[in-house]
């Protein structure tokens, strides 16, 4: 007699309606470095920003870049590197989505822009919080759309990499951005707190 993997076992189960036909399901961001791997749930409550990046990863476009701005108790800036015209003329430029509970606490990912008074962003740049009180004078100025739960202690070694005076590591920390799924199990065993 032939055993069922777990699968397997799931599939006939939904078929015979002990287990619903979904589970509710999580889109994770999965970024690869050359010092390990970091997992960060992206966000139902910034519907643009979380697109955006599902967009970017799909193509490979991070998979060229790297972490290009890395600075200790302050953050890991990665994806398209800072251009000294701005992002005005980027053809996607996303509107801020602020909420009052996505805060700039430690490993929060938000998504970086010029500095412009209206918070608009390109969708293609993001960092990731690595300071342990957080960054309250970052709330209400740029667009909080994720939350690290796996791989801190890998965005810590980069953010004390030797760097050159624009905080650029000099060795290059590259990307490699997936989007995977997880289900609500799943993500409460890895120490999630779903609502």
């Amino acid at each position: 007699m032939r055993r069922l993997t777990s699968r397997a076992l799931a599939l006939a189960l939904t078929v015979l309606g002990v287990l619903p036909l979904t589970a509710q399901s999580y889109q994770v961001a999965r970024v690869t470095t050359p010092l390990g791997e970091i997992r960060f749930l992206l966000d139902n409550r910034t519907p643009q920003h979380k697109a955006a990046f599902m967009r970017f990863a799909a193509a490979g476009y991070f998979d060229t870049l790297t972490f290009n701005r890395v600075i200790p108790h302050f953050v890991a800036q990665g994806g398209c590197p800072d251009v000294p015209e701005g992002f005005a003329k980027y053809p996607n430029l996303l509107q801020p989505e602020f909420h009052d509970s996505l805060r700039h606490r430690y490993g929060a990912v938000g998504a970086g822009h010029d500095g412009n008074a209206q918070s608009i962003d390109p969708g293609c740049q993001f960092y990731i919080v690595v300071n342990q009180d957080g960054l309250k004078r970052l709330d209400g100025k740029f667009t909080v759309f994720g939350q690290v739960f796996q791989g801190m202690d890998v965005a810590e070694r980069i953010v004390h990499l030797p760097r050159d005076t624009t905080d650029q590591p000099h060795r290059p920390m590259t990307l490699k951005v997936e989007v995977i799924t997880m289900t609500a199990d799943e993500l409460r065993r890895a120490g999630v707190k779903l609502p």
